[in-house]
Order: structure tokens, then C-alpha cells, then sequence
């Protein structure tokens, strides 16, 4: 009769077993965290560095860093981009 009443309770779930705890590190606001910690951070630097460009009056250092910065800004502020871009790349060489 036990074995009965503990088949019939396990078929309808009433004695489930507990689900294991999740092994390794929840990353995942990791990726927030870093972006708005670092972002404002990235844009005063390149603020200060343009300024003293602007100041010294070498415009084709500036054009250049500008650029950089641009390009390294799109990697701060898009989410997701690595993640694309080496999906893409990984396609482009037939790597699944």
C-alpha cells in the first residue's frame, strides 16, 4: 500500500524532488556593472584628452582620436556587439 500512495504522489508531482542549486557565478548583470562603471569614466578621459588636443592646436591627432574613440565608445554603449561580431566572424569562416 506505501509503495502505491508513493508511486501515485510521485506521478502527480506532489513529492518532488528539490532541483540542485545552480553550480558557478551568476554573471549576469557582470556586463551592466561594468558598462556603467566604466562608461562615464571612458567619456571623461577622452574629454579631457580632446580638450588638450583642441588646445595644442594639432588637429590630425585629434581627427585620429577621435575615431579611436569612437570606435572603442560603440563597444562601451552598443550591448551585445562582441557577442555579434564574433558570431559573425565565426560564421563568415564556417565555424558553427
Amino acid at each position: 500500500m506505501k509503495t502505491i500512495l508513493l508511486n501515485l504522489a510521485e506521478m502527480s508531482g506532489l513529492a518532488a524532488t528539490p532541483t540542485p542549486a545552480p553550480t558557478g557565478i551568476d554573471t549576469g548583470g557582470l556586463a551592466n556593472f561594468l558598462r556603467s562603471f566604466f562608461a562615464p569614466l571612458f567619456l571623461v578621459i577622452v574629454s579631457v584628452v580632446a580638450l588638450f588636443f583642441l588646445f595644442t592646436r594639432e588637429i590630425t591627432r585629434f581627427v585620429q582620436f577621435l575615431i579611436l574613440a569612437v570606435a572603442i565608445g560603440v563597444i562601451f554603449y552598443v550591448p551585445n556587439i562582441i557577442e555579434v561580431t564574433a558570431r559573425a566572424i565565426a560564421g563568415a569562416l564556417g565555424i558553427k
